[in-house]
C-alpha cells in the first residue's frame, strides 16, 4: 500500500512508518467504545472542598511555590475562523440570521469596536462592519488566532486572551517575582504572538512587579496523522503525495512533554474573564495546586519506600490504600489471591505516574467530556475523563451512565509530570492509543476519513493518577462563537 516514495515522504516528515501503518489499521478497524462504569460524582470519585479546605490547600500552595518551578502552559493553536461562522454566512453570501443580526446591534460592546471604527472609517452599515472584522485588510479576525483578538474592556483600553492569561500567570504561576507561560502556536501566528507581547509585556511587568518568561512551541509535524480514502487507501494530493493532517489536540502531548517545570497549570486560551471576576478562578487554582502538592507528597514518600530492596507488608498494604482510598484506583477483581510479589508490582506501576488534579463544573449541557470511572485494560478502575464520542450510545447502559453525568470538563488542570527522584516522566508512555477518533472530511470535493490522536486531556493522560475536584462554574467561560463576548461574563463590572 505504501511506495518507496511514501516511506521517503514520512521519514522526510520525521514520522515514524509503523506508526502511520498503525494508523492505517486503525482507519479499519475502527477505535473500541470505551465502557464506563458509572459517572464520577461527590464523594464517589468527585472532591468538594469546604471553604475550609479550599483555604488551607491555599495557604499550602502558597507557602510551597516559591521552592517549585512553575509553568502556565496554554494550549493556542489554531485560527479562530470558527468563532465568525455566521459572520462569515453574512459577510460572503448574505445568510443573516438572529446571531448576526445581535452582533450587528450590539457591536459597541465588544472590546474591538474602537479598532473595528478605525478600519471601517467609521462606517457603520452592516457589509462595512462584516468585512472590516473578517478581511485581511481590516482586523483580518477570521484569521487570527483567539489569543490575539481583543476579549475585554477596561477603562485604559482592552485587553486580548492573551493579556488576561499574563494577568491570571502574575497572580498563581508567580514564582519569587518569575511569572513563565507556555504557547502553543501555529507557525504562521508565531510572529504576531511574539509582537503582541512585545508591545506590552513592560507594562505589564512594571503593574505587577513580576518578570514574564515566554515560551512558545508549534505542533510537531511528525504527530499530523494520514488521512484515507473511503475505502482506507491513502488519500493523495494531486502529486501524488500522501495527506497528513493535524491530528487535534492531542498532539499537543509531546508539546507538554518537552517542558521543564514541578506544576504546570493548563487552561484553554479563550477561557478568561475580566478582573472584576478572577477572584474565584484565582483561588481555585491555587487550591489545586495544593492539593497536587499535598498527594504528591504522600505519593513520593510511598515510591521511596516501595523504591527500597526490601519492602513490608505494612508498606505495600499502606500504599494499596492510599491508592484506593485517595487516588480513586481500585484493584482488579481477584486481587486479594494475588502473591505478594505481584501486589508490590502493581503498586509500584500505580504509583509512579504522572498526576493530574482536573477541575470539574456542574453540567450546564455544554458539549465535551466529563469524569467517569472506568475499568482498565489490566482489570484495576480508576477514574478518567471521557468524550461523548467514546461512549457507545446503542447500549442503554453506556447511555444511562453518560446521562448521569453531573459534573463536565472545563479543561482546567495543574499536574505534575517528574516523579520522586525530579526526573521527567516520558509522557507519551502514558497514553492510550485506543482512544483515537476517526472524523470524515472532504477536500477538493471527495470524501476523506481523519483521524485524531487521543485527546489531550482525555486518552493522552489516560494513565495518570487522577484527582477530580468541583469547582465554581464561574471559572468556566469559554469564547467558541464572538456573540460569547457579549455574556455579563466577558463584560465590564
Amino acid at each position: 500500500m505504501l511506495t518507496e516514495k511514501d516511506l521517503a515522504q514520512i521519514e522526510k516528515r520525521g514520522s515514524d512508518v509503523e506508526t502511520v501503518q498503525q494508523q492505517i489499521e486503525n482507519f479499519k478497524n475502527g477505535f473500541p467504545f470505551i465502557k464506563a462504569k458509572k459517572a464520577a460524582t461527590i464523594d464517589d470519585g468527585l472532591i468538594r472542598l469546604s471553604d475550609d479546605q479550599k483555604d488551607e490547600l491555599v495557604e499550602l500552595f502558597d507557602k510551597e511555590s516559591s521552592k517549585k518551578k512553575l509553568l502556565k502552559f496554554v494550549p493556542a493553536s489554531g485560527a479562530a475562523s470558527r468563532m465568525f461562522k455566521a459572520l462569515f454566512a453574512a459577510k460572503d453570501e448574505g445568510k443573516k440570521d438572529e446571531k448576526v443580526q445581535q452582533f450587528i446591534d450590539e457591536i459597541n460592546e465588544f472590546a474591538f469596536a474602537e479598532s473595528l471604527k478605525k478600519v471601517t472609517g467609521g462606517k457603520t452599515d452592516d457589509q462595512s462592519l462584516l468585512n472590516g472584522l473578517l478581511n485581511a485588510d481590516g482586523l483580518d479576525y477570521g484569521s487570527l488566532p483567539k489569543g490575539l483578538l481583543e476579549f475585554h474592556k477596561y477603562d485604559d483600553g482592552t485587553r486580548t486572551a492573551v493579556e488576561e492569561h499574563m494577568v491570571e500567570g502574575a497572580a498563581y504561576a508567580n514564582r519569587n517575582g518569575r511569572v513563565r507561560i507556555h504557547f502553543t502556536v501555529s507557525p504562521e501566528h508565531k510572529s504576531k504572538f511574539k509582537a503582541l507581547i512585545g508591545e506590552v509585556k513592560n507594562a505589564y511587568e512594571e503593574k505587577f512587579g513580576v518578570q514574564f518568561i515566554f515560551s512558545f512551541s508549534e505542533q510537531k509535524k511528525s504527530t499530523d496523522t494520514i488521512a484515507v480514502n473511503m475505502d482506507n487507501t491513502p488519500f493523495r494530493l494531486d502529486d501524488g503525495s500522501i495527506l497528513f493532517r493535524p491530528a487535534g489536540h492531542g498532539a499537543l502531548l509531546e508539546n507538554l512533554n518537552d517542558q521543564d517545570a514541578d506544576v504546570i497549570f493548563i487552561k484553554n486560551i479563550d477561557n478568561v474573564v475580566p478582573d472584576h471576576l478572577k477572584g474565584e478562578t484565582i483561588t481555585y487554582k491555587k487550591a489545586l495546586a495544593g492539593l497536587l502538592l499535598q498527594v504528591q507528597k504522600k505519593l513520593f514518600n510511598f515510591a521511596r519506600r516501595l523504591d527500597k530492596d526490601e519492602v513490608s507488608d505494612y508498606t505495600r498494604q499502606k500504599a494499596l490504600s492510599f491508592l484506593k482510598n485517595e487516588l480513586n484506583v481500585a484493584p482488579p477483581k481477584g486481587f486479594r489471591n494475588w502473591s505478594n510479589e505481584d501486589k508490590l508490582a502493581y503498586a509500584k506501576e500505580k504509583i509512579n505516574r504522572p498526576i493530574r488534579v482536573c477541575g470539574m463544573v456542574k453540567n450546564v449541557g455544554e458539549p465535551g467530556g466529563g469524569p467517569f470511572w472506568i475499568e482498565n485494560g489490566d482489570g484495576s478502575q480508576s477514574t478518567h475523563i471521557l468524550e461523548s464520542a467514546q461512549f457507545n450510545f446503542n447500549s442503554k447502559r453506556q447511555s444511562e451512565i453518560f446521562n448521569n453525568a453531573t459534573h463536565f470538563n472545563p479543561v482546567d488542570l495543574v499536574v505534575s509530570t517528574k516523579n520522586y527522584k525530579k526526573e521527567k516522566y516520558n509522557l507519551l508512555e502514558f497514553r492510550d492509543p485506543q482512544t483515537g477518533f476517526i472524523t470524515e472530511k472532504s477536500m477538493s470535493g471527495k470524501a476523506l476519513k481523519a483521524q485524531e490522536l487521543p485527546g489531550l486531556w482525555n486518552g493522552s493522560m489516560a494513565d495518570w493518577n487522577t484527582l477530580f475536584v468541583e469547582v465554581p462554574l464561574i471559572t468556566f467561560n469559554p469564547v467558541k462563537t464572538v456573540n460569547d463576548l457579549l455574556r455579563k461574563e466577558h463584560q465590564p463590572a
